[in-house]
C-alpha cells in the first residue's frame, strides 16, 4: 500500500479547487432485475416503468422507459392516473419476456395489473419491442378487499403459472393464470398468503393499518419461501418498510415462520430491518445468477433526505432460511452512468 503525507494529501485535494464528485446512485423503487446475453436488465416503478442495464451490477446506465406514454387502458381504472406505474416484476416463458406492472390511484385499492411483452430486453436488438397485452386483474373498491398490485410471477411442481399480488387490505393473494399469462385459468384457484389484523368496522374502500405488501416467492432446496415487505414505504426518513419470510413445502402454503405461525394469521420472521442510517427498505425480488443468490430491494438514506437508494447483496442460507449479511448489503453503493 502505497503511504502519502498528509501535507500532499491535502495539496492533492486543493489542486486548482478540483474536487472529485460523489458517483451518483440509482433512485429506484420496487427494484426487479433480469439477464440476457451478459448484461443485466433492472426495472422499476416510475413513469413508464424505467429500467436500467448494466454488465456488472454495480455501473448502471438509464435505458430508457417501457412504454413511451402509458397504457392505454390506464385512465379507464384510476381515472386519477399521473403516469406512473407501479411495482413490476420481469418474467421469462417460452422464449418470450413478459413484464407485469400496476395501474392504481394512491392509498386505494381502484388498481388493476397488466403486461406486456417482448422477445429481448435489450433495446439494440432486432425483436426488441414491447406488446401491451391489457389488463390480467382488476380490483374495485367495495367490491373486492385485496389489491390488484405489486405482482410477482412463479411456476410450481407442475410447471403452471401462478401470480402473487397485493397490498394492506385483506392481504396477499395468490392465483393461477392460464398458460398465456394474459388472463386467471379457469375455473380460477385463488389463495390466501399472508394478512394482518383489520378491524372489522372499517370501511372495505380503506386500506386499513394491515401494512403488508409486495409478496415474493422464490423455491429453493424443496421448499418455497415467502418474502414480504411490512410497513409504510415511499415516506423517506419516515418509511417503516422491512422484510419478513416464511416458507412452505408446496406453493399453495401455509407459509410458516420460524415459530410455526402462518403468515395467514399475521407470521413472518424478519429478514432485514433498517437502522440509523437506512430507517427503511424493502419491497425486494430474489434471485439465482452467476452461481449465487441475490437479494434485490430498494432503502431509503437518512444522510441523503431519506432519497430511495438501489441495493443488491448475496442472499445466504442457514438452516435452512434465508439470511443476509449486513456488511455487505450496507457496502453496496450502485453508479448511475452517463449513457
Amino acid at each position: 500500500m502505497r503511504r502519502f503525507s498528509l501535507g500532499l494529501v491535502l495539496l492533492a485535494s486543493l489542486n486548482l479547487g478540483c474536487t472529485e464528485a460523489t458517483p451518483q446512485q440509482v433512485s429506484i423503487h420496487d427494484p426487479v432485475l433480469a439477464k440476457q446475453n451478459g448484461q443485466y436488465f433492472l426495472y422499476s416503478t416510475g413513469p413508464g416503468i424505467t429500467f436500467y442495464q448494466s454488465a456488472d451490477l454495480t455501473h448502471w446506465t438509464l435505458a430508457g422507459r417501457v412504454f413511451a406514454t402509458e397504457p392505454d387502458w390506464a385512465k379507464q381504472v384510476a381515472p386519477s392516473f399521473n403516469g406512473h406505474l407501479w411495482a413490476p416484476d420481469i418474467f421469462h416463458y417460452q422464449g418470450q419476456y413478459y413484464l407485469f406492472y400496476s395501474v392504481s390511484a394512491f392509498g386505494k385499492n381502484t388498481s388493476a395489473i397488466g403486461v406486456t411483452v417482448s422477445k429481448s430486453l435489450n433495446p439494440k436488438d432486432a425483436d426488441y419491442g414491447w406488446q401491451d397485452q391489457g389488463i390480467v386483474l382488476h380490483s374495485v373498491p367495495e367490491r373486492d378487499l385485496w389489491n390488484a398490485i405489486d405482482p410477482a410471477l412463479i411456476l410450481d411442481e407442475q410447471g403452471e403459472p401462478w401470480m402473487s399480488f397485493g397490498s394492506f387490505w385483506g392481504g396477499l393473494k395468490l392465483v393461477k393464470l392460464d398458460q398465456s399469462l394474459r388472463k386467471l385459468a379457469q375455473p380460477e384457484q385463488w389463495v390466501t398468503l399472508a394478512k394482518a389484523e383489520r378491524p372489522w368496522q372499517l370501511a372495505d374502500s380503506e386500506p386499513g393499518p394491515a401494512e403488508l405488501e409486495a409478496p415474493f416467492i422464490y423455491q429453493k432446496d424443496g421448499y418455497y419461501y415467502l418474502f414480504v415487505s411490512y410497513g409504510k414505504c415511499c415516506r423517506g426518513k419516515d418509511s417503516t418498510y422491512h422484510i419478513v419470510v416464511g416458507r412452505s413445502k408446496t406453493l399453495q402454503g401455509p407459509y410458516l415462520d420460524k415459530d410455526g405461525k402462518p403468515m395467514s394469521e399475521g407470521g413472518g420472521t424478519m429478514l432485514l430491518k433498517g437502522n440509523t442510517d437506512w430507517p427503511g427498505l424493502g419491497h425486494n425480488s430474489v434471485y439465482a445468477m452467476d452461481g449465487k443468490d441475490y437479494l434485490v430491494f430498494h432503502a431509503y438514506e437518512q444522510a441523503d433526505n431519506g432519497l430511495q437508494k438501489l441495493k443488491i447483496t448475496a442472499l445466504q442460507w442457514q438452516d435452512g432460511w434465508p439470511v443476509v449479511n449486513a456488511q455487505d448489503w450496507l457496502e453496496y453503493q450502485s453508479q448511475l452512468i452517463e449513457p
